[in-house]
């Protein structure tokens, strides 16, 4: 379901912004007693400010399709429905057009494009920091798809956190840790030039591992102790 919103911001909180939301029609398809007493809701809210689709991420949207033509070998205007349909199909969004969508949806159109790459090991003809509008969504899904963020290639996680010498890596708990995932060429020269100076030369960094990067990589979240805290 969407429906057209009203937002009116009310404040700016340390945890997050409230904010008061209109709907300008009734809601006959939710079920409203679930709002009330324990009942678990959730719910989406996307706020459009009016940018339209930039000429860069028009730019990277057409290259990445490009890529994924190549690779698939359909023709890119076929690429591109199929791949606006399988994001449609995937997250529910209406159906946009690239030449007037907003920003939002692009760069999230384009975070697909990216993940559907990373997914089917599909290569890319150029660096992945080249083409991501949204450079956390972009290292997140490379760590999870296990690609690596700089050329896309195959990757393993690099910790931007010190393991430190002779600790068994699947005995620390890794939730939390700052990690990358990069190709072996890219992992050795992140040790090599060290954190610092590589992150500055890509304008990467490193992610705290969650529960989803830990089950991915086989590594230990949390103790059994805190499972049951």
């Amino acid at each position: 379901m969407h429906k057209e919103i009203q937002a009116i911001l009310l404040e700016e909180k340390p945890q997050g912004t409230v904010l008061r939301v209109l709907v300008p029609s009734r809601l006959d398809d939710i079920d409203l007693d679930r709002f009330a007493g324990d009942g678990i809701i959730k719910g989406e809210i996307r706020i459009d400010d009016g940018r339209r689709i930039s000429s860069d991420q028009r730019r990277k949207t057409y290259a990445t399709l490009k890529d994924i033509s190549i690779y698939s070998g359909h023709e890119p205007e076929e690429i591109k429905e199929i791949m606006k349909y399988d994001y449609i199909a995937e997250t529910g969004a209406d159906y946009f057009s690239l030449s007037d969508c907003s920003v939002i949806t692009a760069r999230l159109f384009i975070n697909h494009l990216i993940e559907f790459a990373f997914k089917h090991n599909i290569p890319l003809m150029d660096l992945v920091l080249n083409r991501t509008d949204d450079i956390s969504a972009t290292i997140y899904a490379s760590i999870i798809h296990k690609c690596c963020i700089i050329c896309g290639g195959k990757g393993e996680l690099h910790h931007v956190d010190a393991v430190g010498m002779g600790r068994k890596r699947k005995e620390i708990i890794h939730q939390g840790m700052e990690v990358l995932c990069l190709c072996r060429k890219h992992h050795t020269e992140a040790h090599a030039i060290g954190h610092g100076s590589f992150n500055e030369k890509y304008v990467v960094y490193g992610l705290e591992a969650d529960e989803r990067i830990c089950k991915v990589w086989n590594l230990k979240a949390q103790t059994v102790g805190d499972k049951n805290a």
